[in-house]
Formats: structure tokens, C-alpha cells, sequence
């Protein structure tokens, strides 16, 4: 018996697992490649970042007393090795806040890259918290320093949990955050979203209006999140509070520039208490993606920039402890990165995790996870122009 040639088809399955499991090893090894772990500058909490067309990133992060510290903005050119000089945003000392991680500083870029900046302010000192003011601010023309922030409220007064600031490339900026309908005595089921507009890149706003009329509550002490896709169409996400005790992640969609806002989409969490979660958007190639927490879990989504019916949301199939604060990225490809923290709660830090997914929604690889995320802090992440992606932490 020839015992050599026996063993030539054991020899050849043991070499095509050997290949397989070094086309896996680097596929892995490619797929983090592809993701640039970044500190936060300074030492700072709470990150937004915005990209440009040119492919800047545009970086907002906090850093002082979480009660009373300050916002600052730095920048980050196509090919630059790091971010450069930051600009303090807020003129006022000690005006924002990181206390919740869910009312700190919001940024969007608008009209000529113009950069665009809205806050949770502090109450009159000794005052009623219910007259915290919603601060906005934008750079200025030279690019050199911020104007004098200012309270963007007229008379939806209530300011809880934190709200949002979008802006588009034809002037348009919005400054949106829920509050109790004027003469309200229904709790946080009577609370409503507010959208203050600026047809002229924010030199002036109109008095705020609702969002829309239908009875959507919202949860006082959790984020909100507005986006304008630059066609007329502008987008808000955040989460109601009825009666019978649901607190439903909520996404609008105004598409004749946050006139008429309907409904897109309404994922059901019951749950008793508030959970003082996040919500983020990103434009990715001809959609808005969506990120969001319900019962202990989250989810990203889709929504066409042509009008059709949101994409069914899609969870990572591994998550740690408490995940919360979810962005989601995407690239030209059609590829998703779901960015988000784990383990974290009331002055508490914890770790940062991610999920890759393919153009049809698949998870791509293993849950990536890094430790060392500071209290009061989240992640932010943008997509690169070479399809990789930064994740600030």
C-alpha cells in the first residue's frame, strides 16, 4: 500500500485550512488597520466630530469642572498627523456642561464650512434650572474665534436633556431641543420637540415652533439629535415618553426643510425610568444612518435621502455591559462601523467598542473594544476618505 499517496488528500485539507486561517488572520488584521484609535486632545471629554467635503475633521470636545467647564473646537486638514490648535467656543467661562454625558456641546458644519455650535447653558445663577438657557454660536468669518453665544429660546422654556444643532450648505441651521408645550402639567408627557430656525447661517433665528403636533412625550433627561441633509430635508431623533409608560426611540423627517415632519420611524423600548441616552446621525453616500439605544442594546439604520422607508435596524451581535451612546459611519463602499461605550454610569468611565458591517447590514469581523474611556465621556467616529475610519475617544 502506498502510504505517501493516502495521506496526499489529509495533506491537502490541512493546507486549505492553513490558507483559510491566514486569509482570515488577514482580513482581521486589514479590517483594524482600517481603524485609527485617537484621545481625545488635551485630555478632553465628550467628542463630536463632523467631516467636510474637503475631508477636514472638525472636532468639539469639553474639558474642566463637569458641572462647569468649557467647549473647544480644533480641526483636523486631509493628510494632517494630528489635530491642530484648539479655540476655546463658549466666550462666557464655564458655561457648558458634561454632568449626564448627554448635554454637552452639539456641532454641525454649514454653508461655506462655516462651523456651527449649540449647548445645554447653566441656569441664572440661583435660579430655576426650567430657565436654562440653549446656547448657539458659530465661527466667525475670519475663522479665528467664536461670536458671543446666545440663547436661541423665546419661550419653550424647560430645557432638560440635551439638544442639537444641524446646518446645510444652503444657510440653513436649526437649532432643535424638548421642552414642556407652554402651559404644560403632564410631565414628561407633555414635552415636545422645539426647532428654532436661521435661514441666514445663523446671523438671526426665528422664534421656535413644534416639531410636530402629534402627543410623542419626550423623555425629559435623555439626548437628541438633528441632522439637515443639504437637499431640504431635515432629520430628528430622540426619545418619547406616553403614559402607558413606553419611552420609543423616535426618528422625524421633515423633507421641505422642517416644515412638515411625519413620523419615519418608531423602535418600542417600556421601560420605567429615564435612561439617559444618545442619539447620533451621519451622512454616508445617499443616506443618513441613524444610531440609537433601546433595552439594552444598540442600533443603527438607514434612512434614504430619496424618501423611502427606513432600513430595518441592525444590532451588533456582541455587546458588553450597559452599551450606550452609539454613533454609526459609513463609507463609499456601503460599509458601516457602529461605535459605542460599555460599562459606564453616573460619573463613571468604562471601555469603547465597535462592530464592522458589510453593504448588506452583516457583521464584518469581531467586536473591536479598547479600555480607558474617562466619566462623563462617549466616542465619536467619522469615516476616512481612503474607507477606513477614526474612532476619538
Amino acid at each position: 500500500m502506498n502510504h505517501s499517496a493516502s495521506r496526499r488528500p489529509e495533506r491537502a485539507v490541512i493546507c486549505a485550512v492553513i490558507l483559510i486561517l491566514i486569509h482570515a488572520s488577514a482580513a482581521r488584521a486589514r479590517a483594524e488597520s482600517e481603524i485609527a484609535l485617537v484621545r481625545v486632545p488635551d485630555g478632553g471629554i465628550q467628542p463630536q466630530i463632523a467631516s467636510d467635503a474637503q475631508g477636514t475633521l472638525h472636532l468639539l470636545y469639553f474639558k474642566g469642572n463637569a458641572s462647569a467647564g468649557d467647549l473647544f473646537y480644533a480641526r483636523q486638514s486631509r493628510g494632517d498627523a494630528g489635530f491642530g490648535r484648539s479655540l476655546r467656543v463658549n466666550g462666557r467661562a464655564a458655561s457648558a456642561m458634561a454632568v449626564g454625558t448627554i448635554r454637552g456641546g452639539q456641532l454641525a458644519i454649514g454653508e461655506n464650512g462655516r462651523v456651527h455650535v449649540a449647548w445645554n447653558g447653566p441656569p441664572p445663577k440661583g435660579g430655576d434650572h426650567m430657565l436654562a438657557p440653549m446656547l448657539y454660536t458659530r465661527l466667525n468669518d475670519d475663522g479665528t474665534a467664536f461670536e458671543a453665544e446666545r440663547d436661541v429660546i423665546t419661550n419653550a422654556r424647560g430645557l432638560d436633556g440635551g439638544g442639537s444643532v444641524a446646518a446645510d450648505g444652503r444657510g440653513n441651521v436649526y437649532v432643535t431641543w424638548h421642552a414642556p408645550k407652554p402651559g404644560n402639567t403632564q410631565g414628561e408627557t407633555g414635552r415636545a420637540v422645539f426647532v428654532a430656525h436661521s435661514p441666514d447661517g445663523g446671523r438671526s433665528f426665528a422664534p421656535e415652533r413644534l416639531a410636530t403636533e402629534q402627543a410623542t412625550g419626550a423623555c425629559g433627561c435623555c439626548g437628541m439629535k438633528a441632522f439637515a441633509d443639504g437637499r431640504g430635508s431635515l432629520f430628528i431623533s430622540y426619545r418619547g415618553a406616553s403614559e402607558t409608560g413606553f419611552r420609543d426611540q423616535l426618528l422625524l423627517v421633515a423633507r421641505d426643510g422642517g416644515l412638515d415632519f411625519q413620523i419615519a420611524l418608531t423602535h418600542p423600548w417600556k421601560v420605567a425610568a429615564c435612561p439617559m441616552s444618545s442619539t447620533s446621525f451621519t451622512r454616508a453616500g445617499t443616506s443618513v444612518l441613524a444610531a440609537w439605544e433601546t433595552a439594552g442594546r444598540v442600533y443603527w439604520s438607514a434612512l434614504s435621502l430619496q424618501g423611502q422607508q427606513p432600513s430595518l435596524p441592525v444590532a451588533p451581535t456582541v455587546v458588553g455591559k450597559n452599551p450606550k451612546h452609539p454613533v454609526a459611519v459609513g463609507t463609499a463602499r456601503g460599509e458601516v462601523l457602529l461605535a459605542w461605550t460599555e460599562g459606564t454610569g453616573w460619573a463613571r468611565g468604562g471601555d469603547v467598542a465597535w462592530q464592522r458591517f458589510d453593504s448588506a447590514g452583516k457583521p464584518v469581523g469581531d467586536r473591536g473594544h479598547v479600555t480607558g474611556l474617562p466619566s462623563w465621556s462617549m466616542a465619536a467616529a467619522a469615516a476616512s476618505p481612503t474607507d477606513g475610519y477614526v474612532i476619538v475617544y
